[in-house]
């Protein structure tokens, strides 16, 4: 089976920050695929309460602290995460980089806090779909130019005057192609792109 996973945390912090909803989708050879979805409250193991979401991480996720206080922490549902693991590879959407080490990390903790499991997030093999799409629709000065130009490569690229040249050709693409969210003055443009 391929087991489709993503969480929602407290924060962006993993050896800190603490999942506080976890979902899978586990897809069987066969076609056939089951949904599983825990709201978990996050626990400081340390302190015995529990951990708080980062305000920024409850207006992504729209969790908030009284929304978790009667849930489950991870160590009450570990051994049925683990048992949905069991025997399966993993999928996700920048799964490899943020949702595996955090789903690790709770494991780790539910561990050290006396929880007995067999699980080993290092043998199924992983489907990361974000470097996927990374790889099919690269995100490069070749591929902004492609897109906002005219379909066409340029030419000389990755000499410095050709990339200088094409940055140029994008920028105006970009406004040409944005007219109501873009605006032809450096002050608006340096302000949307977060530079004051």
């Amino acid at each position: 089976p391929l087991l489709f996973f993503d969480i929602e945390s407290t924060g962006l912090s993993i050896p800190t920050d603490c999942i506080i909803e976890l979902s899978f989708v586990k897809v069987f050879p066969g076609g056939e695929h089951r949904v599983k979805t825990w709201k978990i409250k996050p626990w400081d193991y340390v302190k015995r309460c529990q951990h708080p979401i980062d305000p920024s991480a409850s207006k992504v996720n729209g969790i908030t602290d009284d929304m978790l206080v009667s849930c489950p922490t991870f160590f009450d549902v570990a051994d049925e995460v683990a048992e949905w693991l069991e025997g399966s590879d993993l999928a996700g959407f920048n799964s490899s980089k943020f949702d595996l080490p955090m789903l690790a990390e709770e494991f780790e903790r539910a561990a050290l806090a006396g929880k007995r499991l067999n699980v080993n997030l290092h043998s199924p093999r992983m489907v990361d779909v974000q470097n996927i799409y990374h790889m099919m629709e690269p995100r490069n000065l070749r591929a902004a130019y492609r897109f906002y130009c005219g379909g066409e490569d340029f030419d000389n690229a990755h000499t410095a005057e050709a990339d200088t040249v094409a940055t140029f050709e994008v920028l105006k693409g970009q406004l040409d192609k944005y007219p109501d969210i873009l605006k032809n003055d450096v002050e608006s443009l340096s302000k949307y792109v977060g530079r004051k």
